[in-house]
């Protein structure tokens, strides 16, 4: 019988073997669990019935875990979502958190990790501390923001605290888990807005037929489903600063209506003829270089010189590696808070593999590397059979989408129609003659879906 502290979590998974072994281990652990065997049945439970999270499989027989990822962010944004995948590459599913997910876990799962990761995710916390859980995950300790001692790094923060003082719009350039919104937050709280709200969104990660209510708010009745008044990230930003992360994914009607807000420093809820007057700071990142969105007419120019009053170039982590040994300490101390673990450091050869590593995922995917690492390690020090076979051998990567553990006719069906969409692809680019935008378009899909799939499918092209 359910009670009232009993949290209750949806297991997404075609496994019902892994699906009961999992729901009768968290029902072990106080949890109240529903499974569900089919991304169809498991969206229509979840319109239903109150979750406190989700744990879905990437792979569903019917829709893939991706999609029913974003048609749950849809219709109830605030219930996190835990992607479950067999993949080896974890940039896989770094991309997976870019698009919307809380976080992952790969196969076979640990179930210590299992439950640490449950509990940090659905764990009741109040907004404020919420906010600083946020810092301490990443490269903010009790406030103090973790640099690394590189020269390129300095610079970087150097840039952040000249324009912080100021109201300038900033534009933040750097690859997928660079850390971008930590310099954001950097320049927040060393402006004179400190005290007021820094709102982060990840307009990637935004379903485009709500975008215009997530980031603007709507009145009740504005559309079907708006059965109650719903302020945007504008009007709760009011005062402070506003983090736009992958600006570059909003389509070209939110773009001029962005523009406007910001020109006119007002902004009207979808619905509502009332305007309201507001003071937003707004610093935009984006891993691509929007002057060529512009050039392509993806982007409009007037609303990219309106935000780059300022701009930031982070480097790659591959291009700093005097910062490595840095986070690996940092990530190694959080890891061991998190799991329970107490390990003090690498092996020699694991420092040595760690520094040459390229880190395509950058520091998002080190820490995940770090923390599987320390939940894996045998004594104080992590040694190399506690890295993944990519991180010791990348020379073998061949793909972003690994063969399952355990080889099935299933498993054959799933990889062999990824094969036919990375042919498609190549193909369909081949025949636009090399241009992506127009690529995209003859595939029926936006830009920013083909550069995703271009990297999942590792085509170099």
């Amino acid at each position: 019988m359910e009670t009232n502290h009993m949290k209750k979590i949806l297991i997404v998974d075609d496994d019902t073997f892994i699906c009961q072994i999992l729901k009768k281990h968290l029902q072990n652990h106080n949890y109240d669990v529903e499974v569900a065997f089919s991304g169809k049945k498991a969206f229509t439970v979840f319109n239903n019935t109150h979750f406190d999270l989700v744990l879905c499989d990437f792979r569903l027989p019917d829709i893939s875990g991706l999609e029913l990822l974003q048609k749950m962010r849809a219709l109830k944004q605030e219930i996190p979502v835990i992607i479950i995948t067999a993949y080896a590459d974890v940039r896989v599913a770094v991309k997976l958190m870019k698009l919307g997910a809380a976080d992952y876990i790969t196969k076979p799962i640990q179930q210590e990790e299992l439950l640490s990761l449950i509990k940090k995710t659905i764990k009741p916390e109040t907004e404020e501390k919420q906010t600083e859980r946020e810092k301490d995950s990443g490269m903010f300790v009790n406030g103090a923001f973790i640099t690394g001692t590189s020269d390129q790094i300095q610079r970087i923060i150097d840039l952040a605290g000249r324009v912080a003082p100021t109201n300038m719009s900033v534009i933040i350039e750097g690859e997928t888990g660079t850390g971008k919104e930590y310099i954001a937050r950097y320049i927040h709280e060393n402006s004179l807005r400190k005290n007021k709200p820094f709102m982060a969104v990840d307009c990637g990660a935004i379903p485009k037929d709500v975008a215009n209510s997530e980031l603007f708010g709507h009145v009740k009745g504005a559309f079907t489903g708006a059965i109650n008044d719903k302020e945007g990230v504008f009007q709760k930003a009011d005062g402070g600063t506003l983090f736009l992360d992958e600006i570059g994914n909003l389509s070209y009607d939110i773009q001029l209506k962005l523009l406007r807000s910001i020109q006119e420093r007002v902004v009207s809820r979808m619905g509502d003829n009332k305007q309201k007057k507001i003071d937003i700071r707004i610093i935009a990142a984006t891993n691509e270089d929007l002057l060529n969105e512009v050039r392509n007419n993806t982007f409009r120019e007037d609303l990219y010189h309106r935000l780059n009053e300022f701009r930031i170039s982070l480097p790659p982590l591959r291009e700093r590696k005097q910062d490595i040994p840095v986070f690996v300490k940092h990530f190694i101390e959080q890891s061991n808070y998190e799991l329970s673990r107490n390990i003090e450091g690498l092996t020699p050869e694991v420092e040595d593999i760690i520094l040459k590593y390229p880190w395509h995922g950058n520091l998002r995917e080190l820490k995940n590397v770090i923390k599987r690492s320390v939940l894996m390690a045998n004594s104080e020090l992590i040694d190399k059979s506690c890295l993944p076979p990519e991180i010791v051998f990348p020379e073998n990567e061949s793909s972003y989408l690994e063969n399952e553990s355990t080889p099935n006719s299933d498993s054959m069906l799933k990889n062999a129609s990824f094969e036919i969409e990375r042919q498609l692809i190549i193909k369909t680019i081949q025949e636009a003659g090399y241009n992506k935008s127009k690529a995209a378009r003859i595939l029926n899909i936006d830009r920013k879906t083909l550069y995703n799939k271009i990297k999942q499918y590792n085509i170099n092209i």
